[in-house]
């Protein structure tokens, strides 16, 4: 059985659309103004700009806050690299706060115990689309006076206490990578309701135009102003970040069923739960009181190596035979990765990076359970394949059940 595609609402026609207007730039057409204008609508905020990515938003929202050289971003020690990265696009500092044993996501106690007094931001990661605690991260943001970006990559339509992750932060930044739950391939938006930190960055995504706004990313419209030899177009340093009319109008269409893709994943998801329910060995990512999961996957703890002698890549194997289409491994601890261990990125900034050091041991509890998450796949459209797969994983557990 064959999982059914993603892109089967209205993609095609908007293709269609975009194609035959030959305005293919956000510079001119209007696909990624009402991507940005239904995207805050559905989320609850003023402003959005378009992008590439989801790692162009992270640098931009970065830019956007008046992060610099040498200044310090505290972000979680288990995440996508992206967030390391995004802070060196920005020539500032990586500083890493240790995780949460139950929940995965950052401990609000070590983000203050990390603060310096050259901290200038906290990128929050709501990790697996389970929100992180925003009361206690909102309190350490206005107590120190350091602005607060949410990385949702991840996280689309879940809640914290009843209201939408993504608005609690100064700027939050969402991903239209293939696997998330809306997706044009590759693309991504921030969203804020300050108006200088989206003109910002706007401005950081768009080469600095200098005409470019909070809310509008149009700059040729007018052609006699544009084309002529006296005009001035470029009053900020700027990237190109820019997400095209193409790709806009896919990520439309996909807007324009979240919720059912979100119901969907939660489906399947509480069918592993259910597969796994009293298991020793196999615990799901816990959801406090009052915070909801919309489960851009099952992130489990697998503590089989101990408890029955069997190694997270073996359980894997017999999963696969069982029927099962695999599980993921988390990425490994950031400062782990061989572009931080090999000091790599002292080249690009040696007056700042020469003394940088990330020791192993940094953050023990992400390095602890960073080997042992398995994440259960959560985007099978049809809901059927998704019950074979749970059974399978069913029959893997019986089957390790009957062999102790």
């Amino acid at each position: 059985m064959k999982n059914p595609s993603k892109y089967l609402n209205n993609e095609m026609e908007y293709l269609r659309r975009v194609l035959n207007t030959e305005k293919w730039s956000s510079t001119s057409g209007t696909w990624c103004q009402e991507l940005e204008r239904s995207f805050a609508e559905k989320f609850e905020c003023k402003y959005a700009v378009a992008m590439n990515s989801g790692t162009a938003t992270l640098h931009a929202a970065l830019e956007a806050l008046g992060v610099g050289p040498g200044d310090e971003v505290i972000s979680p020690a288990l995440t996508v690299i992206m967030d390391t990265t995004a802070t060196f696009h920005a020539n500032a500092i990586p500083v890493y706060a240790d995780i949460d044993p139950l929940t995965f996501n950052i401990d609000p106690d070590d983000i203050e115990r990390k603060i310096t007094n050259k901290t200038k931001a906290i990128i929050a990661v709501s990790l697996y689309d389970l929100p992180c605690e925003m009361d206690r991260i909102m309190n350490i943001s206005k107590k120190y006076n350091i602005p607060v970006i949410e990385d949702n990559a991840q996280c689309f339509m879940s809640r914290y206490k009843g209201r939408l992750a993504g608005t609690f932060g100064d700027i939050c930044s969402w991903s239209f990578e293939s696997s998330k739950h809306m997706s044009c391939g590759e693309g991504g938006i921030i969203t804020t309701n300050d108006e200088l930190f989206a003109m910002r960055a706007r401005k950081v995504a768009g080469h600095g135009y200098k005409n470019l706004r909070a809310k509008d990313g149009q700059i040729k419209l007018n052609q006699s102003i544009y084309q002529d030899p006296n005009y001035k177009r470029h009053d900020e340093i700027g990237w190109n970040y820019r997400l095209s009319e193409i790709s806009a109008a896919v990520a439309m269409a996909q807007l324009e069923n979240l919720e059912e893709k979100v119901e969907n994943r939660i489906k399947v998801a509480e069918m592993f739960i259910e597969a796994i329910d009293g298991c020793e060995y196999l615990r799901a990512q816990h959801s406090p009181a009052g915070v909801d999961n919309s489960y851009f996957t099952l992130a489990s703890l697998y503590d089989g190596q101990e408890k029955i002698g069997v190694s997270w890549q073996d359980f894997r194997k017999k999963y696969i035979e069982f029927g099962g289409d695999g599980f993921y491994g988390a990425w490994s601890v950031p400062y782990l990765e061989p572009v931080m261990t090999e000091k790599k990125f002292i080249k690009r900034y040696p007056e700042i990076y020469e003394g940088l050091d990330y020791p192993k041991g940094l953050c023990p509890v992400a390095e602890s359970i960073q080997p042992r998450i398995m994440q259960l796949k959560t985007n099978y459209r049809d809901l059927n394949l998704a019950k074979q797969k749970a059974e399978s994983l069913k029959k893997t557990l019986e089957f390790y059940k009957e062999q102790k």
